[in-house]
C-alpha cells in the first residue's frame, strides 16, 4: 500500500507540474510577462490544502476504486486477489433474490423520496417566515437553526427517548393521556422509517433556510412593489419573482440535500440498529466492510453507489437549469 501511495503521489505531482508548466507555456504564448515569484507563493500556499485533499479524498476514492475489484478481507489484508467484476455480480445477485441489499435500496430510495422535498419545503417556508421585517424574527431564526448545530448523534439519541416505546416517552405520555396505549413507534415496520425521516428533515432544514433566505435578499424589492402595482396577489409574486429568484439557490439545496440524503447512516443505525426495515445503502455497506470485514464488496457498493449519484445529480443539473 505504501509503494502504491507513493506511485499516486509521484504521478499527482507531476499532474501539478505540468499544469504549472502549461500555465508558463499560455502566458508566453499570449506575451505576458510571467511572475514567477508571485506563481510560487501562489502555489505555496495551496500546497497545505493540495497535500489534505490528496490524503483524505484523493488516496481514499483511489484504494476504495481498486478495492472494489478484489477479494479484500480485512482479517487477511495479506491475501489481496483480483476478481475483476465478481463483486458486482454477487451484488446483484443480492438485488434480484430480495436480500439485504435490495431492502437497502428500498430504504435509501424511500428516504431520498420523502426527506428531499419536505427539508426543502420545511426550509423554504421557514426561509419566508424568517425574512420578514418584523421584531423577533431573529430569534425565531435561531430557534430553527439550532438542530443544525447539535450533533446528528445527540439529536438521535434525544428522538430516541422521544419515542420511546415506554409509558414515559413523550409521544406516549401524550397518548397515554388519551387512553391510548403504547406505541412502538422505531420497532413497527410502516412508521419507523417515517419518523426517522421527520426527525432528519427537522434536523437539516435550518441550514438551508439560512441559505434559502441569503438568496432571498439578492431579490430586488421594487420588483414585488412593481406586481402590488399590477394587482398582484401573494401566490403571484411567490411564483413569478421569488422562485425564479432562487433558482441558482434552489438546484445547490436540491442537488446537496439528495446527496446527503443517500448518505443516511446515522439515524438508522442509533434509532433502530441494523434491521431490514430501516437499513440504508451507507449502513450496508458500512455493515459490510467493518463488521463482517468484507472491504471488497463494500467497495463495490460504495462504487456503484457513486455512480447513481453521480448520474442523478447531472439530470437534477440539467432539469433545474431548463426549468
Amino acid at each position: 500500500m505504501g509503494i502504491i501511495s507513493l506511485i499516486i503521489l509521484a504521478v499527482f505531482v507531476l499532474v501539478l507540474v505540468a499544469m504549472i508548466a502549461l500555465d508558463i507555456y499560455k502566458a508566453k504564448k499570449r506575451n505576458e510577462k510571467y511572475h514567477l515569484k508571485q506563481c510560487v507563493a501562489g502555489y505555496a500556499m495551496m500546497a497545505p490544502a493540495v497535500a489534505l485533499a490528496f490524503v483524505f479524498v484523493v488516496l481514499p476514492i483511489l484504494f476504495s476504486l481498486g478495492y472494489s475489484f478484489t477479494d479484500y478481507n480485512m482479517l487477511y489484508p495479506g491475501d489481496i486477489n483480483f476478481v475483476g467484476f465478481d463483486n458486482f455480480k454477487i451484488l446483484f445477485e443480492n438485488i434480484a433474490g430480495h436480500g439485504e441489499l435490495w431492502y437497502a435500496i428500498k430504504n435509501t430510495l424511500i428516504f431520498v423520496v420523502c426527506v428531499v422535498p419536505l427539508q426543502i419545503g420545511l426550509a423554504l417556508l421557514l426561509a419566508l417566515f424568517t425574512n420578514r421585517k418584523k421584531r423577533g424574527v431573529k430569534v425565531f431564526k435561531i430557534c430553527f437553526f439550532v438542530p443544525v448545530v447539535i450533533s446528528l448523534t445527540v439529536t438521535s439519541f434525544l428522538w430516541l427517548q422521544i419515542l420511546s416505546p415506554e409509558e414515559s416517552g413523550l409521544f406516549n405520555s401524550f397518548l397515554g393521556m388519551f387512553g391510548i396505549a403504547p406505541v412502538d413507534f422505531l420497532g413497527n415496520e410502516k412508521t419507523a422509517m417515517l419518523w426517522i425521516v421527520l426527525m432528519s428533515a427537522w434536523q437539516g432544514c435550518g441550514y438551508q433556510m439560512l441559505i434559502f433566505s441569503s438568496g432571498l435578499t439578492n431579490i430586488r424589492d421594487d420588483l414585488y412593489e412593481a406586481a402590488s402595482l399590477d394587482g398582484a396577489g401573494g401566490w403571484e409574486k411567490f411564483k413569478n419573482i421569488t422562485l425564479p429568484g432562487l433558482k441558482p439557490t434552489l438546484l445547490y439545496i436540491t442537488i446537496t440535500v439528495f446527496v446527503g440524503a443517500c448518505r443516511v447512516m446515522i439515524q438508522p443505525m442509533l434509532m433502530t440498529g441494523y434491521k431490514m426495515h430501516t437499513v440504508t445503502l451507507s449502513y450496508y455497506m458500512y455493515q459490510l466492510g467493518y463488521s463482517s470485514h468484507y472491504v471488497g464488496l463494500s467497495a463495490a457498493v460504495a462504487l456503484v453507489m457513486t455512480v447513481i449519484i453521480g448520474i442523478i445529480t447531472l439530470i437534477q443539473r440539467k432539469a433545474l437549469k431548463e426549468n
